[in-house]
C-alpha cells in the first residue's frame, strides 16, 4: 500500500517481512531498512515472535504467581500454603529406586533413551493402564513420555489445535490451561461450574458447598469449532471429583461437537482421592464396580466410545512427592499418540533416562505393602486425609467454610475455602479495591486483598481464587468469596498455619485454649457445622468472641506422627 504523499513507501507488515529496503523515487538516496527507518522492525522488537504475540505481547506484566512469589520471599517466616508441592522427602523406596538406577552398571541409564519413552517405563505404564481401562495398551504406539504433565498437555494441544479452534475449559480451572490453549492458536471457551451454596435460612454458611457441572451450560458452549475439552478430575483448584453422570455429559458433548473433538483428561491427582464417592456412586466408576486400583477415580477413557477420543495425561510428581522429577505421559489411541511421537524429538530428545528408569522401579514397589497398609497408595490416601482434616479444622475455627467431606467427594491436595462473614469484615477496608497491576482488572478484590493481608500481616501465604477464573468473571466478582490453600505440607507447616489462621479475626480474643488435633480425631471434624466447630484435643469446641483483654492467647499444638520414613533413612 503506497501513500504517495509520504517520503517513504508504507507497506503492510506481512509484505515487509520479505522486503529488505524500500526507496522512493523522489528520495532514492534515503534507505529505510534497518533500525533507523524500518517501522516493521521496531514493531517486531516490541511484539516478539508468534508465541509471545499469542500470549499478549512481551510486556505482559506481573501475575498472581510472580506477585505472591515476591511476597513469599519477602516474608519467609510465613507458613506457605500457596504452591502445590509437598514439602517433605519422597518415600524411601522411591529414593532407593533413584539411587539404584543411577548406579546400575549393567544398563547404565546415563545416556539418551528412546525419544517416545524409556522402554522399561512405557511397558510398566502400558501394563497398569491396561488394567485401568480394561483394554490392552500397546507400550510402543499408545504411550508417550514427556517432561512432566504440563508438557504432555502442551504437546497434545500443539498436535490438535489450529488457529480458530475452540477448547472448552471448566471454570474455575488450572490457570496454565488458558495460555497453553493460546500458544497452540486456539480460543479458550469457559464453561462455569455451578456453585451450590450450603447456607441456613439466615444466610449463615454451613459448609463450603460444592461445584457441579450442568449439562445445559456445556451444550450451550460446544460448536463445530470445538476441537477439544479439557477435563481435570480430581480438580485443581476446587478438589472436585467429576461424577460419572457429569462425565457422561462430557462424553455426549464430545460426540455432539463432531468427529474432530478430543478430550484431554488431566488425571495427575487420581491417587489422592481422599473422600471417594459413596459406594452407590463408586459402583458406577466402571462396568464391573468400583475401581480397585484407584478407588473413587473414573478414567474418562474407560467410558463407552471414549478411548478413541481421549488423551489421558498424568505424571509421577504428585503421587510420589517428586514434583522436581518432571516425568509425565500421554496414553491414548495410536492415531492421537503418533502425532505426539512425531513432535517429541523437536521439543527435547527425551525425558531424563535415569528418572524414567527410577520411576519404572518405583511403580512396581508402590504396589507392595507399605507402612502398615496393603500398598503405598492406601498409605498416601490415609496421609492426605489426615492432613486435609488438620487444615480444615483450622480453617473452620478461623471462620472459613470448607466442603463437607462426609457428603462431598474430594481429591487432590487443595481446599477451596469460602471466606466467612467475620473473615471478610476483618480485612482492612483500605486493602479492598486497592491498585495492583498483578490483580485482575488492576484492583485487589476481596480474595486478593485477604491473601495479601494474611501474608504481610498474619504470617500465612495462600492463593487468591481470581487466577482460576476468566478475567471477565473475576472482575464481576465470581472469585471474591474463595481462596486456595494447600495441605501437601508437613505437620509443622500446618501447625504454624493454624496458629496464624486463628488470629485473623479472633486475635487474642479467640476463646480457644488447646491444640488442633492431628491424630485420629482430626478426621472426625464435622465439616458441615458453621465455623468454628473443630476438634481441639479430641473434644468439640466452639470459638466465641470475647472482649476480655486478659483472655489467654490460644495455643495451637499438633499431636505429631512418627517422622517420615524417608527422613529417617536419609538424615
Amino acid at each position: 500500500v503506497v501513500d504517495s504523499s509520504s517520503s517513504a513507501n508504507v507497506i503492510s507488515r506481512r509484505t515487509s517481512r520479505y522486503v529488505s529496503s524500500i526507496t522512493n523515487s523522489a528520495t532514492s538516496d534515503e534507505t529505510i531498512n534497518g533500525d533507523e527507518g524500518d517501522s516493521s522492525s521496531a514493531e517486531y522488537k516490541e511484539e516478539g515472535g508468534e508465541a509471545i504475540r499469542r500470549l499478549g505481547g512481551i510486556e505482559t506484566g506481573p501475575t498472581v504467581w510472580t506477585e505472591f512469589g515476591r511476597l513469599s520471599m519477602e516474608h519467609p517466616e510465613a507458613a506457605n500454603l500457596g504452591q502445590g508441592f509437598p514439602d517433605w522427602l519422597p518415600p524411601k523406596f522411591v529414593v532407593d529406586s533413584l539411587a539404584e538406577a543411577a548406579l546400575d552398571i549393567t544398563h547404565g541409564p546415563h545416556q539418551y533413551t528412546r525419544t517416545a519413552g524409556h522402554p522399561s517405563l512405557v511397558k510398566c505404564l502400558a501394563g497398569r493402564y491396561s488394567k485401568h481401562l480394561g483394554k490392552e495398551i500397546d507400550p510402543m504406539s499408545e504411550v508417550a513420555i514427556t517432561v512432566g504433565a504440563s508438557q504432555a498437555l502442551y504437546l497434545s494441544l500443539q498436535t490438535l489445535i489450529r488457529p480458530g479452534d475452540e477448547v472448552i475449559l471448566f471454570e474455575p480451572f488450572f490457570d496454565l490451561y488458558v495460555n497453553q490453549v493460546k500458544l497452540a492458536g486456539g480460543t479458550p471457551v469457559f464453561v462455569p461450574l455451578t456453585y451450590i451454596q450450603d447456607e441456613d435460612e439466615n444466610g449463615d454458611v454451613l459448609s463450603g458447598g460444592e461445584w457441579i457441572l450442568e449439562e445445559k451450560n456445556l451444550q450451550n458452549a460446544i460448536s463445530s469449532k470445538t476441537r477439544s475439552i479439557i477435563l481435570n478430575s480430581p480438580h485443581n483448584p476446587t478438589g472436585k471429583i467429576f461424577t460419572r453422570t457429569e462425565m457422561e455429559y462430557i462424553a455426549k458433548a464430545t460426540v455432539d461437537a463432531g468427529p474432530q473433538c478430543v478430550v484431554l483428561s488431566d488425571e495427575v491427582y487420581k491417587y489422592i482421592v481422599h473422600s471417594p464417592p459413596k459406594q452407590e456412586d463408586a459402583e458406577l466408576i466402571d462396568g464391573s464396580g468400583a475401581n480397585k486400583i484407584c478407588p473413587g477415580h473414573c478414567h474418562f477413557a474407560s467410558l463407552p466410545g471414549m478411548w478413541d477420543r481421549t488423551i489421558t495425561i498424568s505424571s509421577a510428581g504428585k503421587t510420589f512427592s517428586v514434583t522436581g522429577w518432571q516425568v509425565g505421559w500421554c496414553i491414548g489411541p495410536e492415531k492421537l499418540i503418533s502425532s505426539i511421537h512425531r513432535l517429541l524429538p523437536y521439543v527435547q530428545f527425551c525425558a531424563s533416562t535415569i528418572i524414567q528408569e527410577a520411576l519404572a522401579r518405583s511403580l512396581v514397589r508402590a504396589d507392595e505393602p507399605y507402612e502398615g497398609h496393603s500398598n503405598y497408595y492406601e498409605y498416601l490416601k490415609s496421609k492426605y486425609t489426615r492432613k486435609r482434616d488438620m487444615l480444615a479444622n483450622a480453617l473452620l475455627a478461623a471462620g472459613f467454610a470448607v466442603p463437607d467431606y462426609d457428603v462431598t467427594p474430594g481429591g487432590g491436595f487443595f481446599i477451596f475455602a469460602r471466606i466467612g462473614k467475620d473473615i471478610a469484615a476483618a480485612i482492612p477496608p483500605e486493602r479492598i479495591n486497592a491498585k495492583n497491576v498483578a490483580a485482575p482488572g488492576g484492583i485487589t478484590r476481596q480474595d486478593w486483598a485477604l491473601c495479601q493481608w494474611m501474608v504481610e500481616e498474619k504470617g500465612i501465604l495462600s492463593i487468591p481464587a481470581s487466577p482460576f477464573f476468566s478475567k471477565e468473571r473475576a472482575v464481576e466478582g465470581a472469585s471474591d468469596q474463595f481462596i486456595r490453600v494447600a495441605f501437601c505440607k508437613t505437620d509443622e507447616t500446618i501447625e504454624a498455619a493454624a496458629e496464624a489462621l486463628l488470629q485473623i479475626c479472633h486475635g487474642d480474643n479467640c476463646g480457644i485454649d488447646g491444640g488442633i488435633d492431628s491424630g485420629e480425631n482430626a478426621s472426625e471434624v464435622k465439616n458441615g457445622v458453621p465455623h468454628p466447630a473443630a476438634k481441639v484435643n479430641g473434644e468439640d469446641v466452639s470459638v466465641s468472641n470475647t472482649e476480655n483483654e486478659d483472655e489467654k492467647k490460644p495455643e495451637v499444638t499438633i499431636l505429631k506422627e512418627e517422622p517420615e520414613t524417608a527422613e529417617i533413612a536419609l538424615e
